[in-house]
């Protein structure tokens, strides 16, 4: 833990860091071939709506030794071909859906149930469902979706920048098919649950992508004053200096969601909380992905487009090139310095050396002492 605190805080302070906007490609591939791969496979299996949406009934029996798969062929049977969903319960019971199926269907079927399930008719909880209910429901689902986006937009826009809102409903709808895209490749019924879950992971999507940008609006406060950094330097900062804390938020979000996933619905056979979960954990992780990946990327590539962001790259640009121009000077001075005195020949330094020695030998005083003690030559 303490390594962890140690590089979140030397990723707050920029002394360590990942290019996450350089590599900005490589993450809209990604994410296109997610979301393609999500799109195929809604329009190849599409969804599995529930009795809510479709209308039917759900027969709710007590503990039972029949299995899920052969519960599923029997109630099919009992209710004339007509679509059956079964799903094991945590007491032994069975949770059978039957679609389209009306009241005067009802009441056959279940006795039907009753009779192969080896169960009391009276034990068998039974609840129907009309199809305009559950066209009401999803009406007021895409009412509420619609409504969201458009005050995530203002607020964003108004809060931050409109290139800011745009990027963050990029980045929701990024999330929403990919949620989708999973339930129809896993084949999870959706429910009013299913709703909840995707109306609760807009706001679990937005909250990373709110903390980078209010990181990256306060970093570039007065941006244009300053040559030291490019825009896009200062988004990929953004990311880095609350990279550990998005970390941390998304995965105490996913362990308790994860829970009621695996736990609550693998084990327990939870109905409602299968299709809440999965919308929740699929949610999270692409939110989280999204907002690191995806949100400041593009913030970074509309913004990059304004002329006065270009200006500050070309002078940041002109700065950094002097620079190292400037840094190179004292270096190339000393190479050719030592090239010129490696390039001298070796009989230059010769001849050099040797009237050096000439030269002094020939400026030396005569000593005024010379001739002093000998005999004058004058003969006596």
């Amino acid at each position: 833990m303490s390594k962890l605190g140690n590089i979140g805080a030397r990723l707050y302070r920029g002394e360590v860091g990942y290019d996450f906007i350089g590599k900005r490609k490589i993450w809209y591939g990604i994410s296109i071939l997610i979301t393609i791969t999500a799109i195929v496979g809604l329009a190849v299996r599409g969804l599995n709506m529930g009795i809510e949406f479709s209308g039917g009934a759900v027969f709710t029996t007590p503990k039972t030794s029949v299995s899920a798969t052969e519960a599923e062929h029997k109630a099919e049977a009992a209710a004339e071909g007509h679509q059956a969903t079964v799903q094991k319960l945590g007491n032994g019971g069975l949770r059978i859906q039957i679609s389209e199926l009306d009241t005067q269907q009802s009441l056959p079927v279940q006795e039907a149930l009753a009779k192969d399930l080896d169960v009391p008719v009276k034990d068998i909880n039974t609840q129907l469902v009309g199809p305009s209910w559950g066209e009401e429901i999803a009406n007021k689902a895409w009412l509420g979706l619609g409504i969201f986006m458009i005050l995530v937009v203002i607020y964003l826009a108004i809060a931050f920048e409109w290139r800011m809102a745009l990027a963050a409903l990029i980045a929701l709808i990024h999330d929403l098919t990919i949620t989708v895209g999973v339930y129809a490749l896993v084949g999870f019924e959706v429910t009013p649950g299913t709703v909840i879950g995707l109306l609760t992971i807009l706001g679990y999507s937005l909250y990373d992508t709110v903390v980078v940008f209010d990181s990256l609006k306060e970093a570039s406060k007065d941006i244009g004053k300053q040559t030291r950094f490019t825009y896009s330097e200062l988004a990929n900062r953004s990311i880095n200096s609350t990279l550990v804390r998005s970390i941390n938020t998304t995965v105490v979000a996913l362990l308790p969601v994860a829970g009621l996933l695996f736990v609550g619905g693998g084990v327990l056979g939870a109905g409602m909380l299968n299709d809440i979960s999965l919308a929740l954990f699929v949610g999270l992780a692409a939110g989280a992905y999204s907002s690191i990946f995806i949100a400041t990327p593009l913030v970074a590539d509309f913004k990059e487009r304004d002329p006065a962001m270009k200006a500050l790259a070309k002078r940041v640009r002109a700065k950094r090139a002097a620079a190292a121009a400037k840094a190179d000077a004292p270096e190339q001075q000393e190479t050719a310095q030592d090239a010129g005195d490696e390039d001298l020949p070796q009989d230059a330094e010769s001849d050099e050396d040797a009237a050096g020695s000439m030269v002094g030998q020939r400026n030396q005083p005569a000593s005024r002492n010379r001739g002093r003690g000998r005999p004058s030559g004058k003969r006596r």
